[in-house]
Formats: structure tokens, sequence, C-alpha cells
């Protein structure tokens, strides 16, 4: 293993966090206050980066393991370094606590602990955000798109990042990859900033609730989220670019290149649109009777469906009180998720359809056994080893599911409450259901839950492997 090269990438992103940390000190000086724990912060991540990037690796050549290795110790240190502000402020006195927070923010989780939103510093709220917006393409994916980076074997550490059971370069450079990622990405936040300003938002408002959208994580400026606004624009405006953000940024790339029909070919993104517009339909027909009005009705489901399934979490009604049919949706949309290749977590789309169309056809090799039937999707063979890898990754997602739901139980929550806070966090959704509802937070877990919880997210967002590789002994990660 290339350790000179794993510590020396864990110095420069804490140098970049370091840099990063410039942007809520200025929020907090247009707002008069003075962020002394920011510039704390900034210089201790500073010189933890500029003492570990001293380091020289005799070779820049790295191979998988290291890159799953280098990826989760970035989010790790990303995330300790990150949650200083708040302890140093104030804003978060508990250090779990505040860890807890940053790490659901940079995995674009969106599960608080924090109770009075709105009595956070502008600055701390302002990283708070600024931290999905970071986490949601990637954090060394932004590393990659910024900085220089070893030519081909960069793409070991995009796979270890970017979520998808396949992972492909767009470009044949993989750090052009990245500056393409997010050129997109950027031009959606800028779009939406302008959107939600139109809708009635502030500036700082709207550029936190897109930081939030963009990186479907869900954390707002304010206790009652997005439904403090009270605003049918913005929470169709909201929705819709959760739609957006939701979907497989390859898409974006073939359509700024013209291939729209090739794009729109796309069989994850009939998929996509299926599901958003059957489970608005039935979870409409089972809350018209609460809301009276169909424009009410459609609008509350249809923002629902998306706040779960692009995982961003956003709230502006209590879907607890719904039908049980309802919450059931609710869950398997949180089970589901976005696109492969979008900011959104879950198992992914992609996932479950390879899942679906490899169950249907081992039915039906069982019905006519000398029957040959490959898997295909978007019309090509999937290969046997894609799907194997698929069956292992979905195995793994419910092993680790179950596991963190016992841990939380251990606190006396009722299983719905421990179950849903487990799907919550390894499908970086935010809100469950009972006690981890829309109206709730994860405050009154014990520290152990919080931190099991806490990687538990990071199991998510790096979609297990690099998380499960740096926890394996070294020789049997060989």
């Amino acid at each position: 293993m290339n350790r000179k090269f794993i510590w020396r990438m864990v110095g420069l992103s804490l140098l970049v966090e370091s840099a990063l940390l410039i942007l809520p000190i200025i929020a907090g000086l247009c707002f008069g206050e003075r962020p002394i724990a920011f510039l704390i912060t900034m210089a201790a991540s500073a010189l933890a980066g500029f003492l570990l990037t001293r380091l020289r690796p005799e070779t820049d050549t790295i191979y998988a393991r290291d890159g799953f290795v280098a990826v989760s110790l970035v989010w790790l240190a990303m995330s300790a370094f990150g949650a200083l502000p708040f302890v140093i402020a104030g804003d978060i006195p508990s250090y779990v606590d505040a860890f807890f927070e940053t790490m659901s923010g940079f995995t674009t989780t969106g599960a608080s602990i924090v109770n009075n939103i709105e009595g956070l510093s502008k600055a701390g709220l302002f990283w708070r955000s600024f931290t999905h917006w970071i986490g949601g393409m990637g954090v060394l994916v932004f590393m990659m798109a910024v900085l220089p980076m070893s030519g081909e074997h960069s793409m070991h550490i995009m796979r270890a990042e970017v979520p998808g059971p396949v992972v492909g370069k767009l470009v044949p450079r993989a750090g052009d990859t990245a500056k393409i990622l997010y050129y997109i990405y950027g031009a959606l936040t800028v779009a939406e900033t302008i959107v939600l300003m139109i809708g009635g938002m502030s500036f700082y408002d709207a550029l936190l609730h897109t930081f939030a959208t963009a990186g479907t994580g869900g954390f707002s400026t304010r206790n009652s989220s997005v439904g403090a606004f009270n605003s049918p624009f913005i929470e169709i405006a909201i929705a819709c670019f959760l739609v957006l953000y939701g979907m497989n940024f390859n898409l974006y790339y073939l359509i700024i290149r013209g291939k729209i029909k090739e794009a729109l070919k796309s069989e994850e993104f009939h998929w996509y649109l299926l599901i958003i517009v059957s489970a608005t339909a039935f979870i409409s027909a089972g809350i018209y009777n609460i809301y009276g009005s169909i424009e009410a009705t459609v609008r509350n489901a249809f923002f629902n469906v998306m706040t779960i399934m692009s995982t961003a979490g956003f709230c502006t009604v209590d879907f607890t009180t719904w039908p049980q049919y309802t919450q059931a949706i609710i869950v398997i949309l949180m089970f589901i998720g976005g696109c492969a290749g979008s900011t959104g977590g879950g198992i992914k789309l992609s996932r479950v359809m390879l899942l679906v169309k490899n169950a249907g056809t081992d039915v039906r090799k069982m019905i006519s056994p000398r029957r040959v039937k490959r898997v295909r999707m978007d019309g090509k063979c999937v290969p046997d080893a894609v799907l194997t890898t698929v069956s292992t990754f979905f195995f793994l997602y419910l092993f680790i599911l179950l596991a963190c739901t016992l841990v939380v139980s251990f606190d006396g929550a009722d299983f719905t409450t421990s179950f849903t806070a487990a799907l919550s966090c390894i499908s970086n959704v935010g809100p469950g259901l009972a006690k981890v509802g829309p109206t709730y937070n994860y405050f009154g877990f014990s520290a152990f839950s919080k931190i099991v919880m806490s990687i538990t997210m990071l199991a998510g967002r790096l979609e297990i492997y690099p998380v499960l590789i740096l926890l394996l002994p070294k020789k049997a990660g060989r």
C-alpha cells in the first residue's frame, strides 16, 4: 500500500478544506459576526494539511485498495476538522454531536441533532449547508477538478467516490471528467439560486437551500425547513430541481454534446420518471382527504416523493401522520434512492433495476433450463461480474442496515424508529419515521449510537466498499 501517497491526499484535502472555510468566514462577517472559531479551524486544518503534504511518496502509482482507503480517510479527516467550528463557537458544544452533524453534512444525509437551527450563527449555518454542496459531487472529485492529480490512476479515486455500479470517464482524462461534472453542478446551482430568489427568498436563504438541494442533503436555515416559507412556488421549484439532481449527470453531458435522443433513451431515466409519477399518484390518492384540493394534494405528494427519493430530506409536512400505505411507499423510496451518477443516495435505481431483471431472468431459467437469457440494460448485455457485484452490494447494504438497527435499538427506541434511523443513515436520507420523523431529530440518541450512525452515513455515501476495505485487516485486503 502506498501509505505516503494516501496521507498526502489527506493532507491536500485538509488544505482544500482550510481554503473553503474562507466562505463561511465571509458570510459571518457580512452579518457582523466575529468568526474566530472558523479562523482557528482554518489554521489547524492548514497546519495539519501542510505537515501531511510534506510526505513524499516514492511513486504516484496507486491501486484500487489505495484509492478506497484514501477516500475513506479523506472524508473522516474533513469531517473531524469540519466539526471544530461548531464546538469552538458553541453552536454545538458536544464534539460527538458536531462530528455527527458534519458527517451528516458531507455525506449529504441531512440527519440533524440541532434543536434550534435558527439559533446557530450565520457562519455556522453557511458551513453546515455548504458541506452538502462539497459532499454532493464528492470531496476528491472536487479536488480532481481544481488540482493536478496523477493521470489514469486517479480513476481509482473516482471509482471509490462516485456512486453507481459502474463508473466511467466522460472524456479520456479523469481530471477533465471531474471538471465537466462540476461545470454542470455549478450551472444548476446558479440557476436554482436565481429561481429561489425570484420565489421570494433572500440571497442567503436561496444560496443555502440550493447547496442543500444540489447535494440532496436537506439542511435548511429554518426550524420548519422549507415549510417555514409557506410558498407553493418555492416547494415546486425545489422539487423540480431535486428531479434534476437525482438524475445521472452523464445524461447532461450527452445533452450538452447534442446527443439528446441518446440521453432520452436511457432505461434508468425511464424507470426514474415512472417511479416518480406512480409514487406521486398513489400517495395523492391517500392524502386527498387531508388537504381537500387537488393542487395542495399533488404538490405535497410530489414534493415529499422527490425529497425522499432524491434523499434530500427537506420537510414541508409531517408525513408520519399520513395513511400507513403512503408511509410504506416512502420507506421503499428511501431504499431505491436516486439514479447512478447523481448526487442522491440509496441503493441507486440502476442497481434496483439489475436486481429485478436478474431475478426475472433466474425465474425464467427455472421454467426453461435450456433457454439462454441474459440481463440487458439499455440494449446491452450486463457482464456477470457486474451482476455479482450488485448482488454483493445489496447483501452488504442489508447487513449494515440490520447491524445499525440493532445498535440503535439499545437506546430503547421502538423498532420503527431504530430501523428507519438506520435506513435513513445508510441511504443518506435524513428523516425517517416515528421518533426520527420530519418533526423530530437525532439528538436523543447516545454518543455511541451517533458514532455508529456517522460511520453508517459514510458507508452509505461511499457505497460501502471504501469503508469496508479501510476496516479490513491488512492481510485480508491483499
